[in-house]
Formats: structure tokens, C-alpha cells, sequence
């Protein structure tokens, strides 16, 4: 076990002797055991032992020690002040971390000072801005699982910064792992029945209390926060799951604060007042995405090692001018609809707002001054707000009228609705007005942070000090006209008070009345009864003044958070006006079209529609300095285009940019093109570009047969499928053979509507014999030995794949280039099935036999029983992962 975590072994074999304090410290590591204890002590957080030690090394601070009477121990502190910094490491390094404060003032009671873990901080709970890496959700999951005809896995969501909460489930375990590449969590918690295959390798797994995860105990408490969970959710799965994700969520924060309670058995709990709302949702209301296609598409995250990071689909739609913005933004991208009618509410929003400039731009500044208010509510309701945060609340809801006010003469129905959600909570705006001052202090123990004339008992002993102060600066003028020396000083020290001081040679000139409090090298300090009683009025004043206004101001902030479901409903407001005003601002400044989308038919057979006119990558056009335009016309009729052309011809750009363009038209955006007509897409699946999972055992081409595996077996007629190079991991023959099994099984079984770019150009033939197939090319053209690009596709197959030509354009050596040349001729004529040379013609294979074969009937060089199961094999009834088994055993007879 890490020495870093539960109760240091030293400690432990004398728990009973050890002093007071550092029996607290143990017993706070034995109860959060699987944490690193920051121990309180004035103002450093202590560790002690292995977890002194370790934190030494990772935090490269001094490593100290403490001695009791049970003998020293290692210590390393770190400043209180300055803590978020040294945790985030300690996150990074993989801890948990349990943040035990002190609770009380030194001397309050008599004994030792009293600690306890405020906070639980993991990489899913975090709730510091410091800490939160960017303004988009920072998810904990959770996992669950029950039985049934069908056993059903559940996955709980929670931002517990901002009190989102989704869950949703599914008898497919692939499905919950799409979700949960999806939402991306930083953390999962599970139970004793979970084995945590869902959940990608950088997400921490947290295995938590298995009671928790009880039905019984589960359904008691979604119903303190939210009711009747069978109302809510759909199965034991979601209820355990949502349950445990709750109870993991109060023990993060901690037993300390006002809001705990205890359960019947003596379990601390602490509501977290702010999670208001739990949506069950199921995945098949949206356009399907799973990590595949997430990465492909290059939604959030550049594929390019050395890509620029804005080089997203995110990086060019987020022009949103608040925090609650982008994460409203993020999530339409992550979940784009399915229903044409929600479809074309949101286009009508951005339709408007597109035409309508000054509104826009109005809207768009306005919006610059709204404050993060889903994480501001959430602190507040924790208690953990000061008074910048409550002015931070009332700056935002002082735009709200005029943000109303733009909105005022909307036309469409959805930003009428909006502006009738935007509630400016005129209450709360005036509530803090009066109670909190305009440029209040970080600090909300020490003062000066309730406004003049909000409470007359603040403002009596406000006078009181004041009054005092006064008497106290006429003091040495007084003082020096009474005793005639001119030097005399009144000053003020925390230890000593005030004082009035003398220098030594005017020490005879001191009256009778002044009392001696401090000698000093050249000078005397004293003080008189009457300065005494005044000092201990003005500080009494003053420290009575203090206490007040903290409580006074705890108690406004609690009135405020009473209000917690009225100003998250404004929050989610606001951050879809901010959504529906980027999306505009990109629609207007780069050219974007409004897509017809056309409506769903009941059918599934009836298949998918997706006409482009003078289509763009989104990303691409911002990045290149031109870009060529390509339509796109797919239908029931004419789903699956094969693809051909040379490298750095265009290909995958051009397939990413139709499922882009699909993708942006469901998310409600206007869409890079002259025009777009879209059906809906339920799922969008992508094989684009090579990889491999090393660590995981499984080769570049196995980790390409695994994903097609899971297109064939998921895909149907209203699935996008995108393909590049399939079967290019293996050999010519092999990969040719899968590549065409495939292509007639999407064609002939599923009938998605797919985009193929190959180099296999056998397939451009079979292309012409599959009734809903046909065949594109982009346009190259050779000038004087070089290839030239034109990024221009058109009808029917390339004419060649121009390899030799694109390694000179990579500045491969010329004497490699050459011996290419004499190759590719001397083997123009005995082609493998694979990508044809710049001179070879197509049609004159097109009556081979898809494998080739020798004159005297066998395969070129294979032996004769091995042929004639080769030949024997009938692909076009294979799945890929079975005609990859059945060439691994034929090669397995060769090598034999």
C-alpha cells in the first residue's frame, strides 16, 4: 500500500498516547484512508510520515520533522494561502486529496484546536477555479449494473462545479462506452460489480462504498434530493447508479459545513442544495458519436500531434462570450439533435440573429459582462462564496434587462421564448445592492464588506469605532499642548495597543496620569485610563462590527442561494443565447448557408439524403490560405461512393468535411456551403487513418478490423459511414479481399450511406455492378514529372494512384524515386489487386476474378491446396473479422 495513504504505521502502534493533534491527524487518515491528509495547522496544511515524505519529493518542498512524546516524525507543510497549487500537482500525481481545516479559533476551548475534512478533492469533484483546468464541464462518473432478462449498465454524470446531472443506461456495453467517450469524465466511481471496462485509461477509477450502491439506500437518496426516482429514471441500474454518484458527491465535500446531517446509522451526510435537477436521457435521442468518430471528426481535440490546438470544430464555432456559453456550446456538439423541428428552432435563431447585426453584436457584449453564474451558484450554495462573488452575481444580472430589451422585437418563437426565461431576479440584484459594497474584500471574517445603512446595529457600532478613532487622532494634538513636548506621538500596535509615546530627554515632562506599557531603546510607551477605556470601546466596537457583518453576510448569502433553481434556469438561459449568438457571428463572417433539413421518415429503409453544393471543411478553410469547394449528392438510390485519387489529393478532407457539414446542420448551425440539403443522421461511424494499441496488444490493423467490426455489427440505413484505406494493414491480396467483403456488405446488408476512399481500384469496378454504388476522384494533373493538385472531385475512377509522383513531392532521394519508376514498370503488367500505376488502365482487369490468379490455375507462388481454399472462400459472405481469421489460418498452412 502507498505509505502516503490511511494512518501512518508509527502512529498507529501508539494512536493512545500520541498528543491530542496528532491523534487527530491519524484518526482523519484512517477515516479517509484513501486520500493524502492535509492537516491544518495555523497556516500550513501538514503532512506527516510516508505522506510527508512522499509529498517532499513530488512538491520539492522541505521535508521537516515534529516530536511528541512518542518520538519524531517526518513533516512537510505547505502554505495555506497558496495550497491550489501544490494540489494540483498532487492530483496530477494521482491522489486524492482530503483537506482537514481547522474549525475553530485557537483558544475558543480549552484544549486542542478542532479539524475536520472540509473537502475531498479527485480530478471528477473539483470546484476551484483554480484548479478546474477550463470552463468546460469537469464530469465524475458513475457506473452500475442490474439483472433482468437483459442485464442493463447505467451511467450517472456529474458536474459537481456546476450541478449538471444526466444519467442514462443500456443493455450494450458498448453503448455506455460511447457515452462515456462522449462526456469525457475525469473520474468514475463503481461499485463491487463493475469492472470499469466502459472507462477510457486516463480517466481515474474510484472504487466507493458498496452500500452505497444498494437499491434500497439508493432510492432513499435521490428521494431527499429529487423525489421519487422511479419517476425519474428508467430501472435498479440508473437508480443505483445516480444514488451512489450522489452520496460519493457529499462525502467530496466533506463533513464540516452547516449543511450536515446524519443518517439513522450515524453516516455523515452533506446536501449538496444545489444539484436541483437529474435528466435521464436516452443516448438514441441524439446523433450517435463514439470515440472513434470524436477523434476522427477532430471535434474537441486536433488529431495532428503538432496541430494547432483551435484546429477543432470546437476552435472554429466557439465565438461565445461567456463561460456558460461554451459548455452550451460543447454539449450541442456532443449530443447534435435528431427531431427536424428542434433542428429548425435553433436555425431560426441563428437565421435571425444572422441578419440582424446590431442585435448581434449588442447581444455579443452584453454577454462579455455575464459571470460563470452555474459555478457561482454553486459555490454560494456550498458556502463557499465571499462577497466578490455575490457582486460577481449582481454584475451579471444588471445586463439582463438589456439583454431583454434585444430581444424584445424577436421574430422567431425560440428567442421570444428565451428572452421570456431570462428572469433578471430583480430581488436578488437588490438584495445584494444593498447589503454588499461595491469593491468589497477577498476576506469575509475581517470586515468591510456590508454596505452603510443595511443594518443599524452595524452602523451604531461602525460609530462607535469611528467616534473613538476620532478622539484617539485629537489625542496628540491635546496631548503635545498639555505637556508642552512637541515629539509626543499616539501610534497603534496588535500586541501593545495604543499608546503614547515619549522620547527619553522629554520623559520629565510626562504628567502623573500616563501609565508606563513599554520601554523602547530611545523612547517610553504609555497610556492613560482614559486612552484604555477608549481603546477598549473602539476595539471592542470593531470586533462586535466584525462578527456582525459576517454573520449579516452569511446570512444574505443564504438567501441568495435559496434562489439557487431560479438562477440556474437563468444561467441556462443566458448560456443558450450566448450558443445561438457564436454560431451566428460564424454564420455571417465566413459565408455560411441555412441547410434544409428535410423531415424524418418513419422508415428506416427509406434511407438518407445529404446534397452539398459548393461544400467547405470548416476547419481546413480557416487553416489554408485557399480551399477548393466540393458538393456532395447522396441518396437511397446512390449511397455508397467510392472514393479514389492519390495521397494529398483531397480525400480525407473531403469525407471529414460532408460528415462535418451533416454534423453542424443537426447541432442547428448554418454549415460551410452554397447550399445543403440533410436528413438526419442517427449515427455518424468513421476508419480514418492508422493507429494501433501497442499497450493493449493489438496491432494497427487489428485496432482497423476492430472498429469496422463495430460498424458492420451497429451501422444501419440511417448511419454516415466513413472509410479510408481499409485493409492497407495487411497485403495487397488480403486487404483487397476484406475492403471489397466490406464494401458488399454495406452495400447489400446494412445500407448505411458510406464514403470509401480507397487505393484498391478493383473496387471502382464493383462499384459499377452494386446498383447504389458509384465511383468519385479527385483531379491531378502531371506537369513536366510533377503531380499538381486540384482538390476538385468529379465522377468516375481515378487513373491512378500517382505513389511515386507524392514521394518526389515529399523530397524522397531521387535515386530512390527512379528505382520506383523501373519497378512500377516492370510490374505494370502483373498486378496484385492493388493501386494501379499512373499508366495502367482499370477496365483492362475488369473481367479478372477479384483474387488474382495464375495461368496454370493455382495463385501466383501458393501451393495448390492452399489456392483452392482461397478460392473456395466466399467473401462477399464473410464479415471482415471472419475473412481476416480464415487468411490468418491459410497464411498460418503457407508458412507450415
Amino acid at each position: 500500500m502507498d505509505s502516503a495513504l490511511g494512518p501512518p504505521e508509527a502512529m498507529a502502534e501508539k494512536r493512545d498516547e500520541l498528543t491530542p493533534m496528532m491523534r487527530q491527524y491519524h484518526d482523519l487518515c484512517a477515516r479517509y484512508d484513501d486520500a493524502l491528509v492535509l492537516f491544518q495547522v495555523g497556516d500550513f496544511y501538514e503532512t506527516f510520515c510516508g505522506a510527508a515524505e512522499r509529498t517532499a519529493r513530488l512538491l520539492e518542498v522541505t521535508l521537516t520533522s515534529r516530536e511528541d512524546s512518542t518520538g519524531e516524525y517526518p513533516m512537510t507543510g505547505i502554505p495555506v494561502d497558496n495550497a491550489e497549487s501544490y494540489i494540483e500537482e498532487l492530483l496530477e500525481a494521482g491522489y486524492r486529496v482530503a483537506v482537514a481545516d481547522q474549525i475553530e479559533e485557537p483558544g475558543e476551548s480549552p484544549g486542542v484546536v478542532e479539524r475536520a475534512v472540509t473537502r475531498v478533492i479527485t480530478p471528477g469533484t473539483l470546484t476551484e477555479d483554480e484548479l478546474l483546468a477550463s470552463d468546460d464541464n469537469n464530469f465524475v462518473a458513475a457506473l452500475a449494473s442490474a439483472d433482468g432478462a437483459e442485464p442493463t449498465l447505467a451511467l450517472a454524470l456529474l458536474d459537481v462545479s456546476t450541478g449538471d446531472f444526466l444519467a442514462t443506461s443500456s443493455t450494450s456495453a458498448e453503448a455506455i462506452a460511447d457515452e462515456v467517450s462522449r462526456f469525457d469524465p475525469s473520474e468514475a466511481v463503481v461499485g463491487p460489480d463493475s469492472s470499469g471496462d466502459p472507462l477510457p485509461d486516463d480517466c481515474m477509477v474510484t472504487p466507493f462504498d458498496p452500500d452505497a450502491f444498494a437499491l434500497e439506500r439508493a432510492t432513499e437518496t435521490i428521494s431527499e434530493y429529487f423525489g421519487e426516482p422511479d419517476t425519474l429514471l428508467a430501472g435498479d441500474a440508473e437508480i443505483r447508479a445516480c444514488g451512489a454518484l450522489l452520496e460519493y458527491a457529499e462525502y467530496a465535500r466533506g463533513g464540516a459545513e452547516s449543511g450536515t446531517d446524519e443518517d439513522a446509522d450515524g453516516t455523515a451526510r452533506n446536501r449538496l442544495e444545489y444539484l436541483t435537477h437529474l435528466t435521464r436521457y436516452d443516448p438514441r435521442e441524439y446523433l450517435l458519436l463514439d470515440a472513434v468518430a470524436l477523434r476522427s471528426l477532430e471535434l474537441f481535440e486536433p488529431r495532428a500531434v503538432r496541430a494547432r490546438e483551435d484546429a477543432t470544430l470546437i476552435g472554429v464555432l466557439d465565438e461565445t462570450a461567456s463561460a456558460l456559453g461554451g459548455r452550451a456550446l460543447r454539449d450541442w456538439l456532443r449530443r447534435p439533435l435528431l427531431e427536424p423541428d428542434r433542428i429548425e428552432a435553433r436555425l431560426d435563431a441563428v437565421e435571425e440573429l444572422t441578419g440582424s447585426v446590431q442585435t448581434r453584436e449588442h447581444l455579443h457584449e452584453l454577454l462579455r459582462d455575464v459571470y460563470d453564474l452555474e459555478r457561482l451558484i454553486g459555490r454560494i450554495s456550498r458556502e463557499r462564496a465571499n462577497a466578490r462573488d455575490l457582486r460577481s452575481l449582481r454584475d451579471t444580472l444588471a445586463v439582463v434587462p438589456e439583454i431583454r430589451d434585444w430581444l424584445a422585437d424577436a421574430d422567431c418563437a425560440r428567442l421570444r421564448e428565451l428572452r421570456e426565461e431570462l428572469d433578471p431576479l430583480a430581488d436578488v440584484r437588490e438584495l445584494i445592492d444593498d447589503a454588499v459594497v461595491s469593491d468589497p474584500p477577498i476576506e469575509i471574517t475581517e470586515g468591510g464588506i456590508v454596505a452603510e445603512g443595511y443594518d443599524a446595529d452595524l452602523d451604531d457600532l461602525r460609530g462607535t469605532a469611528r467616534d473613538g478613532k476620532q478622539w484617539i487622532d485629537d489625542l496628540e494634538a491635546n496631548e503635545r499642548e498639555r505637556t508642552g513636548i512637541d515629539s509626543l506621538k499616539v501610534g497603534y500596535n496588535s500586541v501593545h495597543g495604543y499608546y503614547i509615546e515619549v522620547t527619553n530627554p522629554n520623559l520629565d515632562s510626562v504628567p502623573e496620569d500616563y501609565q508606563r506599557r513599554q520601554t523602547l531603546k530611545n523612547s517610553e510607551r504609555f497610556v492613560t485610563p482614559e486612552l484604555k477605556e477608549r481603546e477598549d470601546e473602539i476595539v471592542g466596537a470593531e470586533e462586535r462590527a466584525d462578527e456582525l457583518e459576517y454573520e449579516l453576510f452569511c446570512e444574505v448569502r443564504s438567501a441568495v442561494a435559496d434562489e439557487v433553481e431560479r438562477v440556474q434556469a437563468l444561467a441556462d438561459a443566458l448560456a443558450t443565447v450566448d450558443a445561438l449568438v457564436s454560431l451566428a457571428t460564424v454564420a455571417a463572417q465566413y459565408d455560411y448557408c441555412r441547410p434544409e433539413i428535410t423531415a424524418r421518415s418513419e422508415e428506416a429503409s427509406d434511407g438518407l439524403e445529404i446534397g452539398i453544393e459548393g461544400g467547405r471543411h470548416p476547419v481546413v478553410e480557416r487553416t489554408q490560405e485557399s480551399f477548393v469547394p466540393n458538393g456532395a449528392a447522396l441518396s437511397p438510390d446512390r449511397r455508397l461512393a467510392v472514393i479514389t485519387g492519390p495521397n494529398m489529393s483531397g480525400k480525407s478532407t473531403y469525407m471529414r468535411q460532408v460528415a462535418q457539414i451533416v454534423l453542424l446542420a443537426q447541432v442547428g448551425s448554418f454549415v460551410p456551403a452554397e447550399s445543403a440539403r440533410i436528413s438526419p443522421v442517427d449515427r455518424i461511424f468513421t476508419r480514418v487513418g492508422a493507429s494501433d494499441d501497442i499497450a493493449g496488444g493489438r496491432s494497427t490493423f487489428m485496432v482497423e478490423m476492430d472498429e469496422l467490426a463495430t460498424i458492420l455489427r451497429e451501422a444501419d440505413e440511417r448511419s454516415l459511414v466513413l472509410l479510408d484505406e481499409v485493409g492497407r494493414g495487411t497485403s495487397t491480396a488480403d486487404g483487397l479481399a476484406i475492403a471489397q467483403a466490406i464494401t458488399e456488405h454495406l452495400h447489400d446488408e446494412v445500407g448505411a450511406t458510406t464514403l470509401f476512399a480507397t487505393h484498391h481500384h478493383p473496387l471502382t469496378e464493383l462499384a459499377d455492378e452494386l446498383p447504389a454504388a458509384f465511383t468519385l476522384h479527385f483531379e491531378v494533373e502531371q506537369r513536366e514529372g510533377e503531380v499538381v493538385f486540384h482538390h476538385e472531385i468529379a465522377p468516375g475512377a481515378a487513373t491512378g494512384s500517382y505513389g511515386v509522383e507524392v514521394a518526389t513531392a515529399a523530397g524522397v532521394p531521387e535515386d530512390v524515386v527512379e528505382r520506383s519508376r523501373e519497378l512500377v514498370a516492370e510490374n505494370a503488367d502483373e498486378p496484385e489487386g492493388g493501386g494501379l500505376g499512373p499508366q495502367a488502365d482499370p477496365q483492362s482487369r475488369a473481367d479478372e476474378p477479384r483474387v488474382p490468379a495464375s495461368t496454370d490455375g493455382g495463385c501466383q507462388g501458393v501451393p495448390d491446396d492452399v489456392a483452392s481454399e482461397l478460392r473456395s472462400l466466399e467473401l462477399a459472405h464473410l464479415t471482415p473479422v471472419e475473412a481476416l481469421t480464415e487468411l490468418d489460418r491459410l497464411q498460418r498452412l503457407l508458412e507450415e
